[in-house]
C-alpha cells in the first residue's frame, strides 16, 4: 500500500514544488512506484515534469469534481517508475465548488483510494496557502514534509503551519504526522542560514532531515527544461541532495517498519 506524503508550506518560494518534483523523481530512480499529485492550480509540478498544459488530457480538477476516474487522470513521465496527476488553472475553481459538498475535506482521499495498491509512494504538492486544497492533501496524507527556506521570516510561517497540521490531526486525520522539516536554499556562506538551521534543529530535533538542499543553479534551471534535476544534471549538488533525501526517507521507513 502506498505511503501518502503531502509537501506543504503556506509560504511561497521555499522550494516546495522543487522538493515534490525532485524527491518523487529520486524515489522513482530507486525503483519505487511513485505518483506525484499536483494540487497547486499554478501547475508548476506538472510543467516541471515536462507536461504541457495544452493537450494535457485529464487532470486533478476533473478528478475532484468526479468527471473522471483516478486511473484516467494518471500521466506517464520520462521516468518509468514516476507517474503524475497534473493540475491546470481550472483547479482554482475547486476551492469554491468543493465548499458546498458534504465531506469536502475528504474528497481527495476518496478519489485516490483506488490507486493505493498501485504505488509505494504518493506525493502531493500543495499550493502555497492553507485553503481547502491543502486541507484535502493533509486529510489524505500519512505525513507531511515541510520545506523551509533558511531565512528569518520562514520561522514565523513554520509555527503557523505546524498549528494547522496539529488541528487537522486532532479534528480530521488522527494518523497525520510530520515526516520531516527539510532545510532548503541553504547558503553555507550566510551566517543567518546557519542560525536558522540551528534554531530549527533545537526546536524540532529529529523531525529535521539530515539532508540539506543547497542553493544550486542547476536545480533552479531544470524546471524550465521540463525535467527533474537528476535528468538535467545528475552530477549537480541539487541532484545529489535530493537523491540523498530519498535515501534518508526510505531508510526512515525501513527502520520504522512502515
Amino acid at each position: 500500500m502506498a505511503r501518502l506524503i503531502a509537501v506543504a508550506n503556506q509560504k511561497g518560494g521555499v522550494g516546495k514544488t522543487t522538493t515534490a518534483v525532485n524527491l518523487a523523481a529520486s524515489l522513482a530512480v530507486a525503483e519505487k512506484r511513485t505518483l506525484l499529485v499536483d494540487c497547486d492550480p499554478q501547475g508548476n509540478a506538472s510543467s516541471g515534469l515536462g507536461l504541457a498544459r495544452e493537450g494535457m488530457g485529464k487532470h486533478l480538477y476533473q478528478l475532484l469534481i468526479n468527471e473522471t476516474e483516478a486511473s484516467e487522470a494518471i500521466h506517464s513521465t520520462a521516468l518509468t517508475y514516476l507517474h503524475l496527476i497534473p493540475a491546470r488553472t481550472e483547479l482554482i475553481g475547486a476551492e469554491i465548488e468543493l465548499q458546498a459538498l458534504p465531506g469536502r475535506e475528504k474528497i481527495l482521499q476518496e478519489r485516490l483510494r483506488p490507486l493505493l495498491s498501485l504505488y509505494d509512494y504518493i506525493l502531493m504538492d500543495c499550493p502555497p496557502s492553507l485553503g481547502l486544497l491543502t486541507v484535502n492533501a493533509l486529510m489524505a496524507a500519512h505525513t507531511v514534509i515541510i520545506p523551509l527556506q533558511c531565512e528569518y521570516y520562514a520561522m514565523e510561517g513554520l509555527s503557523q503551519l505546524v498549528q494547522t497540521i496539529q488541528l487537522v490531526k486532532r479534528v480530521l486525520n488522527p494518523r497525520l504526522g510530520i515526516e520531516g522539516i527539510l532545510l532548503t536554499m541553504f547558503d553555507t556562506r550566510n551566517n543567518l542560514c546557519h542560525q536558522v538551521a540551528d534554531e530549527v534543529r533545537v526546536h524540532f530535533k529529529d523531525r529535521v532531515f539530515k539532508t540539506v538542499v543547497p542553493r544550486n543553479v542547476r536545480l533552479s534551471e531544470s524546471p524550465s527544461h521540463g525535467k527533474p534535476v537528476l535528468l538535467y544534471d545528475v552530477s549537480s549538488t541539487g541532484a545529489r541532495s535530493y537523491l540523498e533525501l530519498a535515501r534518508e526517507l526510505m531508510k526512515r521507513e525501513a527502520v520504522d517498519g512502515r
